[in-house]
């Protein structure tokens, strides 16, 4: 497998305390040397990572973005659970699985798993033709998450969504014009909450093969919700109420 790049504190921490020997070096900003970078280095000599000092420009070109806080590193990609039913099958309470349809902005994606990470969701599901891949961006604003978290892109979401509710998965989609809210409706069981990109929503079969659609309340002038934001929303509804 080729190495792939990380970068930010929060993605390469993680990387630190999850899986330290993939990483093969580490390269720091040799100009900053606050408090933050400081206890950085310190917990990534202690891991035994390999450190180099680097410039703005080179971490730059490393990364493809200037938003590196001083921080890549290269590393080795984490063996992730390799199937869906895999996962399934190993877990030993009520899933909750949180299924994005036609999410293709690589921040929202991060956000998502982040907040998905957060709520303790076992999972997220996209399609491959109606998504975005885990790249350095998503990795990013994901703080950590897209290592932790697993994200399966499927040939066909429907017929993954069937398979979802053959498994006794009540599958829930979001929409502006559904009858219930979200607060309506039992998330205590086996749960796949389905959104959609902001402003087109789900796909009509995606919306159709959904056992049931809630939507969140809206009060003011605006009209949907940022993806992400709708995720946590359902994703901490559903954790309120197996607390």
């Amino acid at each position: 497998m080729s190495a792939k790049v990380l970068f930010g504190f929060h993605a390469v921490t993680v990387r630190l305390k999850t899986a330290p020997q993939s990483i093969h070096e580490i390269y720091v900003d040799a100009g900053r040397r606050d408090q933050r970078m400081r206890q950085f280095v310190a917990r990534a000599q202690e891991a035994g990572a390999r450190l180099v000092d680097s410039d703005d420009d080179r971490l730059h070109k490393l990364c493809g973005t200037h938003r590196h806080q001083g921080v890549v590193a290269k590393v080795e990609p984490v063996a992730q659970v390799k199937s869906l039913d895999d996962l399934l099958d190993s877990i030993e309470e009520p899933p909750l699985l949180l299924v994005l349809d036609g999410v293709t902005d690589p921040h929202n994606l991060g956000a998502c798993l982040r907040v998905a990470d957060g709520a303790g969701a076992h999972a997220v599901i996209a399609p491959k033709d109606h998504a975005v891949g885990i790249n350095a961006t998503v990795a990013k604003v994901a703080s950590g998450a897209a290592e932790t978290m697993p994200y399966f892109m499927v040939t066909n979401l429907a017929r993954t969504l069937k398979e979802l509710q053959e498994r006794n998965i009540w599958v829930i989609g979001t929409s502006d014009d559904a009858p219930k809210t979200l607060y309506q409706v039992e998330l205590k069981g086996p749960v796949a909450l389905v959104l959609g990109a902001e402003g087109a929503g789900m796909r009509q079969l995606t919306r159709k093969t959904c056992d049931e659609l809630v939507s969140l309340p809206m009060r003011g002038a605006v009209e949907s919700l940022n993806v992400s934001v709708a995720s946590g929303i359902c994703l901490y509804e559903a954790l309120r109420q197996r607390a």
